[in-house]
C-alpha cells in the first residue's frame, strides 16, 4: 500500500510515453514514406527544421517523466506528472500540433507548412493580451493625480452636488 499514488503515476507515465512514441514513430514514418516514394516534392529541410522542436520536447518529456527503478525492482522515482498544467500542457499542444501539421503536409503538400505559424502567432497574441490586461490593471492602481477612468452617471451627479456626504447619527 506504500507509495500507491507514485506507483500509479509511474504506470500511467509509462503507458502514455509508450503511446506517444508509437504515434510519433508512425506519423514520421508515414511522412518519410510519402516523401521518398509518392510525393517527392515534400520539403525535407522544412520537415527537419519544424519537427525538431517536437522531437526535442518528446525527448525532454521522456527524461522528465520516465520512472526509474532500483536494482531490486522497487520504484525509485515515479517521474513528473504528464497531465500537469502550465508548461507541460503547452508542450503537449506543440507536440499535437506538429503531428497534425505533418499529416496535413502529407495530404495537402508543402503549403501546409505555413499552418505551423499558428503556434508562435498564438503565443504572441497571448503575450500581447496578457501584457495589455496587466497594463490596464496596473494603470487603475496608480494614484498619480489623473483620472482613474470614466465615471458613472451616479458619480458625476454626486460630484455636482458637492461630493459624497457622510451622515452621523
Amino acid at each position: 500500500m506504500a507509495q500507491k499514488a507514485a506507483k500509479s503515476l509511474a504506470v500511467r507515465n509509462t503507458g502514455r510515453l509508450k503511446q506517444t512514441h508509437l504515434i510519433t514513430l508512425a506519423i514520421h514514418a508515414v511522412f518519410l514514406l510519402f516523401r521518398f516514394t509518392l510525393r517527392r516534392s515534400l520539403s525535407l529541410k522544412r520537415y527537419v527544421f519544424l519537427s525538431a522542436p517536437a522531437l526535442a520536447i518528446e525527448f525532454y518529456m521522456e527524461r522528465l517523466a520516465r520512472p526509474t527503478y532500483k536494482a531490486d525492482g522497487s520504484l525509485q522515482r515515479a517521474g513528473e506528472d504528464l497531465d500537469a498544467q502550465g508548461l507541460t500542457e503547452f508542450m503537449w499542444d506543440i507536440l499535437y500540433w506538429t503531428w497534425i501539421n505533418l499529416i496535413l503536409v502529407v495530404v495537402c503538400g508543402n503549403r501546409a507548412w505555413w499552418l505551423y505559424l499558428v503556434v508562435p502567432s498564438y503565443a504572441i497574441y497571448a503575450a500581447v493580451t496578457t501584457a495589455s490586461g496587466l497594463k490596464a490593471m496596473l494603470g487603475g492602481m496608480s494614484g498619480a493625480g489623473g483620472e482613474a477612468g470614466p465615471q458613472s452617471k451616479r458619480q458625476v451627479k454626486m460630484e455636482k452636488r458637492g461630493g459624497q456626504r457622510v451622515a452621523y447619527r
